[in-house]
């Protein structure tokens, strides 16, 4: 590629629903550039961006990939992403390295809660953007229907750049309205003909109406319009990039990926209105914060500046080792050189850097300010990072990612491979920062969370690919809790003699159930030396270690105070130990007689579902026990706030799949425990407990 200015640079991201089109769009766009020779397809997993094994199985985009081509002379930075919920949050991280987004609508589904999901993230990091209306081969395929879909959804208008010739088996082609000439495909290949007669009428409707839209985003435009009752073609230009960038409409091309009609179309529109990463930088005003001070610094996209290259991707290579995909807002990194890690507080050398095409590498010798990039085995780097100057370190913010919905136990199918899979999983973390994985140390499980099922079933696979790890999947444990309802007091006594020293501590103790989230509280309130000061934090700690193992099903109790107020010693047989067992026999004396009930977390759910959807939602929402807080309007989709037990929720993601088609969506948090209800709290502790007499045995 030649050399380019930072005006001829244009970084992209692609946001769509999972099945969208983004991947197959970009494979026409590449043929169109004259990057690959021939079209690859989803279907037979042939694409440039699909490429791996488990995204081939499945035919979806798991994870950020990236297209590096030339385009009429400019380099081309388009992100691929993927549009399934379990792997959105790729989406999101990915857009913080964009300029703009082109964002894919389907014509015959409109604007799906995906879409808005999306959408958001473009919003959030302030992106201009272009909507691409995909599918109008299909049969269902309605234009006017998707461009009404897109402004109710994001209370934005639409001024399409072009008019579909046709929909379904009839879509052959494209009016241009900005020359006003009509454009039919066939195999991928434009053709110049006359604007067919039936679509002249609408296509002077669409040409009015866009310069009109253009002529009200601009005042000295509204004013030329208002003198002359048009615009110039090199105003209409101006007016379309002025517009898009101050996010006042979005252009919209129309088109068909899979039969490559308008990709060519589609990648005009990014040049035209989408900004370059120096118009971008100064209308955004991004900055970052000197780590040592605080103090915001100001970014221009000068290669001379402080560096600032955010890492937005980890890729774990069990063979390249680590790749780490980066933006590049200030100075350059160059090959074979040193950079500064501010979180790690290291230096990381720089060897080998590269674009990418897919799984193409493209040599470098240094990636400037306003362009991405690739460098292979960063040892201190994860997703987030800011690479920076040791003199002169500058910090982005990082993308907050939202935290994983649900957690499966794993373990390993064979003895003794903990380590293994341990060592597996914390690579697939660097590359994924919405897995996470812990080992619970009140179950003793291995526990992997995610956006998802099918989004942990993934990991696993590339677990078992990647490092040779295979484990079994299974439902975790809930993190129940037990606790009291009523106040009462018990005496612990432990006397033991068996020749010679003998053992001996006695407390009385009161307790009473505390507000609910309290935790637990000790309180001495001893008077008159009945038990020697330093045997009271004993005491305390013998209770507390039987709170931690429950006294009705194993589970820590929680929210109850526990006073000593009494006791005796033997001033040769009393010890710190004697007293610790006396203060555990009293505090399972009082429990037992304090109305111990069973806790269960309950979680604060948000969830998007479609109109249609609503009814069959909230009646199994009531089914799970949950407590509707609140509906509100959201496009054409209603969001429930409700309130459910997490036990209900372990398999809701496929759940809510089935319920909606795939296109209900949710967020789920953690809000407080509630009491069980008693009839559900004895299966568990009768489960419980039987699994503790099988541990016996």
């Amino acid at each position: 590629m030649a050399q380019v200015t930072l005006t001829s640079i244009r970084n992209v991201v692609l946001l769509s629903h999972g099945g969208g089109g983004k991947t197959s769009l970009i494979e026409a766009m590449l043929f169109d550039a004259g990057a690959i020779d021939r079209i690859g397809t989803v279907q037979d997993g042939t694409t440039s961006m699909d490429f791996e094994p488990e995204e081939i199985h499945r035919k979806i985009t798991l994870g950020v990939k990236l297209a590096f081509f030339d385009w009429k002379g400019a380099e081309m930075n388009l992100i691929d992403t993927p549009g399934f919920m379990n792997f959105i949050e790729e989406a999101h991280a990915a857009a913080r390295a964009a300029d703009g987004a082109l964002l894919l609508v389907s014509a015959d589904s409109g604007v799906k809660p995906e879409t808005e999901k999306v959408y958001s993230y473009a919003e959030e990091f302030g992106l201009p953007v272009v909507a691409f209306v995909n599918s109008m081969d299909k049969d269902s395929a309605d234009f006017q229907n998707t461009l009404s879909s897109i402004e109710e959804s994001f209370k934005k208008e639409t001024i399409p750049l072009n008019i579909p010739i046709g929909a379904g088996a009839s879509f052959q082609g494209l009016v241009d309205l900005l020359e006003m000439k009509a454009h039919v495909y066939e195999n991928g290949k434009s053709k110049e003909v006359p604007i067919p007669p039936d679509a002249a009428p609408e296509a002077e409707k669409y040409r009015k109406k866009l310069i009109e839209k253009i002529a009200e985003s601009d005042d000295n435009l509204l004013s030329i319009y208002l003198d002359g009752g048009t615009l110039k073609p090199e105003e209409i230009l101006l007016g379309i990039k002025v517009g898009t960038a101050a996010r006042s409409f979005i252009p919209v091309i129309a088109g068909s990926a899979l039969k490559n009609i308008g990709a060519d179309k589609a990648l005009d529109a990014i040049l035209l209105a989408l900004p370059s990463p120096d118009e971008a930088v100064k209308a955004m005003h991004i900055k970052g914060k000197d780590p040592k001070t605080g103090q915001e610094i100001e970014l221009n996209p000068d290669e001379k500046g402080p560096l600032a290259a955010y890492v937005f991707k980890t890729i774990a290579d069990p063979f390249a080792g680590r790749l780490s995909l980066f933006r590049v807002y200030s100075g350059s990194v160059h090959a074979d050189s040193t950079v500064y890690n501010p979180v790690s507080k290291s230096r990381e050398r720089i060897g080998q850097i590269f674009h990418l095409l897919g799984k193409k590498h493209i040599p470098a010798q240094k990636i400037d300010a306003g362009e991405i990039g690739v460098v292979a085995k960063l040892k201190e780097t994860n997703t987030g990072v800011t690479l920076t100057d040791e003199a002169h370190p500058v910090v982005l913010p990082e993308v907050k990612l939202a935290e994983p919905l649900i957690s499966y136990a794993i373990a390993p199918r064979s003895k003794g491979e903990e380590d293994k899979v341990s060592s597996g999983l914390h690579k697939l973390l660097e590359e994924d920062p919405t897995l996470r994985f812990h080992r619970d140390e009140e179950t003793k499980e291995m526990l992997l969370s995610g956006m998802g099922q099918l989004h942990i079933e993934v990991a696993l696979e590339k677990l078992k690919r990647k490092f040779g790890a295979e484990v079994e999947m299974k439902t975790p444990k809930i993190a129940y809790r037990e606790t009291i309802t009523a106040s009462t007091k018990a005496q612990g006594k432990y006397k033991k003699q068996s020749g010679g020293k003998g053992q001996y501590g006695d407390c009385w103790i009161e307790v009473k159930p505390l507000k609910r989230g309290s935790g637990f509280e000790f309180l001495d309130k001893v008077v008159g030396g009945a038990i020697p000061r330093n045997y009271i934090p004993a005491i305390e700690k013998g209770i507390a270690e039987t709170m931690r193992e429950g006294i009705m099903a194993g589970y820590p109790m929680v929210d109850l105070s526990v006073s000593v107020y009494d006791g005796s010693f033997h001033p040769v047989d009393s010890s710190e130990m004697a007293f610790k067992i006396a203060g555990s026999l009293a505090i399972k004396k009082a429990a037992v007689e304090a109305r111990p009930v069973l806790l269960e977390p309950i979680m604060k759910v948000d969830i998007v579902v479609p109109e249609e959807s609503l009814g069959g939602v909230i009646g199994d929402l009531n089914a799970k026990r949950g407590k509707v807080q609140g509906m509100e309007q959201s496009g054409h989709n209603q969001k429930i706030a409700a309130l459910v037990p997490m036990a209900e929720l372990l398999t809701y993601a496929n759940q809510l799949h089935s319920m909606t088609a795939g296109r209900g969506v949710y967020t789920m948090e953690f809000s407080h425990y509630e009491q069980v209800p008693p009839h559900i709290a004895q299966k568990i502790i009768a489960e419980r407990q039987a699994e503790r007499k099988q541990k016996e045995e």
